[in-house]
């Protein structure tokens, strides 16, 4: 079984590693671990401390406040490996014991895009997509994602080709932009499938933003498709998207992370309850770093799966709370579809969460004719194509109100309150908090301006 095995090594070592300057190897913090076949190829991740920030708070708790310390006291780092299937449960008890730097042993899922199942034809178009979320208005009111860049991280991006079907230029970031160590290319100009069908998308309401390519998906396991990765390159993808963050002046922070991929099945993940588990567990090492990555001021946006209970995928195997692992974590937004009529689709999935219970957060726009990048007649559907309509609307946002103006935790509230709610009163497990609603958007923050002003 493919595996993630925490360590904190000394205080110099996790220094060295967390640090982009210095090449680091998994040779360097991990030699000799008995039973484990390490794998060399991936390159050790420096994952932060959670601490809560007021006295006696829950250290293993994602619902409360949180400071993130990647000081070389407090951090830990990742590295990726195997452990024969029949010795998986002894070596989770027996590394700590027999390595004090071993802190634990984690899953390391196999994790796919959330295609849709449903074969009914397009409902509307990306140009209603356009009117919907009022995209002259945004551009009038100068948000039109000009300086934001938006993290693709998916199958790769095809610039030329998004940029024929939208017929304007496409900017995509290749010096910002990131591959796993497996993964050749250029970015920009993967083959034209999954990831650059997110990128139209997200460009709908946010045509001026610039595209970083992180091609996670294009990862290749034993036994897998062309279409699904390992969480563990996903680790070190929101790494390096920390640097790129940090990298940023105040004044203009920002950055939009979408995700229209998941976990669908349990048969690569530990059970709930185990230690190593992913699907359930807030210390996963991939649900810190997300959790961090929006501490310091990203904007992450999760597709909420293609699990609904009237249409599932035929790969969701979970028996029930679909959404699991970062797709529902408490500090991104969790982004179920609904049609062009405001009408959710059956496929999306629905909520209670497993990190946080309220998910989706919201709806957005899917299963309209645009980009074409999966087939001429087929729609841009699932839940994939709701989360970067979504993250398009978030990039369109930052053009003017960067992160250290309006944090993350007050967007996501924005968002909340001004959607269209279109079940019962309130939040509900359908269409979370609503549909995502531009003009409302539009609306208060003329009236947060006014009220700074």
């Amino acid at each position: 079984m493919r595996v993630l095995i925490q360590m904190r090594p000394s205080p110099d070592l996790v220094a060295a590693v967390a640090d982009p300057s210095v090449p680091s190897t998994t040779s360097d913090v991990a030699d000799g671990l008995p039973g484990v076949v390490l794998d060399h190829s991936y390159a050790p991740v420096a994952v932060p401390r959670p601490m809560p920030a007021a006295p006696g708070g829950d250290p293993l708790s994602l619902n409360q406040p949180l400071v993130f310390s990647m000081a070389p006291q407090d951090a830990s780092v990742v590295v990726r490996g195997e452990i024969a299937d029949d010795e998986v449960a002894s070596r989770m008890a027996l590394l700590p014991a027999a390595r004090r730097d071993v802190v634990a042993v984690y899953a390391d899922p196999a994790i796919e895009t959330t295609l849709t199942c449903a074969g009914d034809p397009a409902v509307g178009d990306w140009h209603d997509v356009e009117r919907l979320l009022c995209v002259p208005d945004l551009a009038a009111e100068g948000l039109d994602g000009s300086g934001v860049p938006v993290a693709v991280v998916d199958t790769g991006v095809n610039a030329a080709y998004l940029k024929a079907a939208r017929g304007q230029d496409v900017a995509v970031d290749q010096e910002r932009s990131w591959s796993p160590q497996s993964v050749s290319g250029t970015p920009g100009d993967f083959p034209v499938d999954h990831g650059t069908m997110c990128a139209f998308d997200a460009l709908i309401a946010a045509p001026k933003a610039s595209i970083l390519d992180v091609p996670v998906l294009l990862t290749r396991r034993r036994g897998g498709s062309t279409l699904d990765g390992l969480l563990s390159d996903a680790i070190a993808a929101y790494a390096h998207l920390r640097e790129v963050l940090d990298a940023q002046p105040a004044e203009s922070r920002a950055l939009v992370v979408t995700n229209s991929w998941g976990s669908f099945s349990p048969r690569w993940d530990f059970p709930p309850g185990s230690p190593g588990n992913y699907s359930d567990n807030p210390a996963h090492p991939f649900n810190l770093i997300v959790g961090s990555l929006a501490e310091a001021g990203a904007d992450i946006l999760f597709a909420a799966g293609n699990c609904g209970r009237q249409c599932p995928d035929g790969r969701c195997a979970y028996p029930d709370r679909p959404i699991v692992g970062a797709n529902s974590h408490p500090r991104v937004l969790s982004i179920g579809g609904v049609d062009t009529t405001g009408t959710r689709v059956g496929y999306s999935s629905q909520g209670p969460g497993r990190l946080a219970g309220r998910k989706p957060d919201l709806c957005a726009y899917t299963h309209f004719a645009g980009s074409g990048a999966l087939g001429d007649d087929e729609p841009d559907s699932g839940t994939s194509a709701a989360c970067p309509v979504a993250a398009g609307l978030v990039a369109a946002v930052r053009s003017r109100w960067p992160s250290t103006v309006l944090s993350t935790a007050q967007l996501r509230t924005l968002l909340r309150r001004t959607a269209d709610d279109r079940s019962a009163v309130g939040y509900d497990y359908d269409y979370g908090y609503g549909v995502v609603d531009a003009a409302g958007v539009i609306a208060a923050l003329r009236r947060r301006a006014a009220k700074a002003a």
